[in-house]
């Protein structure tokens, strides 16, 4: 089984270190990249980065994840896309549905199911999206 290879979008240096260090030992992900900002991303993103999976903040010291999301909706890249926020509203989890996010998460209670979420991709027994509910 091959490891899920993963681009975090997250400015908080610390809450980016814990959580490569848990998805790499709890659900067999590999980080290929990372970025600090929108601009960063973005740029990731056009130079034809690749990866399976994209976890990214909604508040950022400089742009959003909300513009992540319509770059990463615009290069049609077949990766899964989901939001890892302290803001998970219904409103937040809306808009960003609409620009195209697998799923969204709240950092502070639903860590776990991310990394469920993650393991199931990994191993095989997500074929989609949908299934992942």
């Amino acid at each position: 089984m091959s490891p899920l290879r993963t681009f975090i979008v997250e400015d908080n240096k610390v809450i980016y270190e814990n959580l490569v260090s848990t998805l790499e030992e709890l659900a067999n992900v590999e980080m290929v990249g990372h970025a600090r900002d929108e601009a960063a991303a973005v740029q990731w993103l056009q130079g034809g980065g690749s990866c399976d999976l994209m976890i990214i903040d909604i508040f950022l010291t400089s742009g959003s994840g909300l513009g992540v999301l319509k770059a990463a909706q615009t290069t049609h890249l077949p990766m899964r896309r989901v939001v890892l926020t302290n803001y998970a509203t219904a409103d937040i989890r809306q808009r960003c549905a609409a620009l195209g996010a697998d799923r969204v998460f709240d950092k502070s209670s639903e860590l776990e199911d991310l990394i469920t979420y993650c393991s199931r991709i990994s191993d095989g027994t997500a074929t989609s999206p949908a299934g992942l509910q």
